[in-house]
């Protein structure tokens, strides 16, 4: 008998609007990697980082689109593992949350670790695991509450790092043709150090793993469904109006970066200090690194919040669909997933611990989120390709193209992932990536086939 997942998964509020998931779904992509971590992919790439981040932005947007298509039909807390399980198998559901659940956790204790590095920078001597556990109290409040708390939360988050990312822009194009002052022009790129792809395509396709990882999160608006107003309107919307303005300000702003100034200062300060802060200060604009400080905080508080917001939805979806316990399926009187929260937030804590006193075993542990961010995506395609077969061209919203900017993306992310395979810096991801893959699948198969719990009346 066919399982009603959003029957099932019945119970959750839906108290998002438009406005509040198109920040959500900036939040949960622009994180502390633009901010901080942009330096490396040009550092790869050179002025060509433009071109990479085109590439890992048609990826992102091909399964965003995909994505509009099943949400409309299927508006679930599960999203994409309920697509899989669906229109593939129960092992693709069960294999997609879990690895997702796992990767988002991972992911969040880098970032509470970071928030709590940030905070020195204003404190410093103060203990940072202080600060970090501090913060994951804050977001977990914000997780146990109701949703619209979380999303008025999630949306002061991101608007913090897209007027910074505007304001960036706009001052940056202003020193390039010269408003107010001797205009810059093309010159940085015209003599830059070994030309516009220094690296040549290499460094390119290189440079766009971490431009899909930097892309990573745009699928937290499929995950709102299940809470989202209206989603056969809203959802569909706030896909191409956030990944729109996603690609437009990754691309633009580092248009700027390589343009304002040669991509080698960049590259040499890979870890020492943010490409905007430096041009920042190449722009006139006062206290610049305590201005990107406050940034960067901001971000890295908007992408614990968001992830535990994944985190908590992929283990209530779990336990919904009988492949985990079932007091992560409970919803205490906010219409949250108290349980499944709190579990998240202790995987969290976990993670953020193993990443400050053993970096080399968080190392291990951010391959899986690395390999998982991209079989994700992959599944996100495959089961769209199944959705579309089964279910016809009769649709409310329907992908262009269909199938073929599937099957390119498909190709491109095999190749992200072959890459990451032949490179030393990447191969951890495969290292542990398939071996999470198979403890997984040996889990699922000693298992009995999942009794579903149905929602309480």
């Amino acid at each position: 008998m066919k399982t009603d997942h959003v029957a099932l998964e019945a119970g959750l509020r839906r108290g998002l609007g438009k406005a509040q998931i198109v920040m959500i779904g900036l939040g949960g992509a622009i994180g502390t990697g633009l901010f901080a971590g942009s330096s490396l992919a040009i550092g790869l790439a050179g002025p060509g980082v433009v071109l990479s981040y085109a590439i890992a932005g048609f990826i992102a947007l091909t399964v965003t689109l995909s994505l509009s298509e099943m949400a409309v039909a299927h508006p679930a807390a599960g999203s994409f593992g309920v697509y899989a399980e669906t229109y593939l198998n129960l092992w693709a559901g069960y294999i997609v949350r879990y690895t997702y659940w796992a990767a988002q956790a991972i992911a969040t204790g880098g970032e509470a670790v970071a928030a709590g590095v940030y905070m020195t920078w204003w404190f410093p001597g103060t203990p940072i695991w202080l600060w970090s556990v501090g913060f994951c109290a804050v977001i977990l409040l914000l997780n146990v509450r109701s949703v619209s708390t979380f999303g008025s939360a999630e949306y002061g988050f991101s608007l913090i790092k897209v007027c910074a990312i505007v304001l960036f822009i706009i001052l940056g194009l202003a020193k390039i043709v010269g408003v107010g002052s001797a205009p810059i022009g093309l010159a940085n790129l015209a003599h830059s150090s070994g030309g516009l792809l220094p690296h040549g395509l290499g460094g390119v396709w290189m440079a766009v793993i971490v431009g899909c990882f930097s892309f990573n999160g745009v699928e937290i608006i499929a995950v709102t469904s299940g809470e989202t107003r209206e989603p056969a309107r809203a959802i569909p919307a706030a896909l191409r109006s956030m990944v729109l303005r996603l690609f437009l300000f990754y691309v633009l702003s580092l248009a700027v970066i390589v343009t304002v100034a040669p991509w080698t200062d960049s590259a040499a300060h890979v870890v020492k200090e943010s490409p905007f802060v430096r041009v920042f200060a190449a722009m006139g604009v006062p206290g610049a690194a305590g201005v990107m400080n406050f940034v960067v905080l901001s971000a890295a508080l908007s992408s614990m919040n968001t992830n535990l917001y994944l985190s908590g939805r992929m283990a209530f979806s779990l336990a919904r669909g009988g492949h985990a316990p079932a007091a992560l399926g409970r919803l205490n009187r906010a219409g949250a997933p108290l349980t499944a929260v709190l579990l998240s937030g202790g995987l969290i804590l976990a993670a953020a611990a193993i990443s400050k006193l053993t970096p080399l075993a968080y190392n291990y542990l951010l391959g899986v989120a690395l390999f998982g961010a991209m079989s994700v995506w992959m599944i996100i395609l495959v089961s769209h390709i199944a959705f579309r077969r089964r279910r016809g061209d009769d649709l409310p919203v329907r992908t262009p193209l269909f199938p073929w900017l599937q099957f390119a993306a498909l190709v491109l992310l095999a190749g992200v992932l072959g890459a990451m395979a032949l490179s030393k810096d990447w191969r951890v991801a495969w290292l542990v990536g398939v071996p999470w893959m198979g403890v997984l699948t040996a889990a699922y198969l000693l298992r009995r086939r999942p009794q579903v719990m149905l929602p309480a009346n």
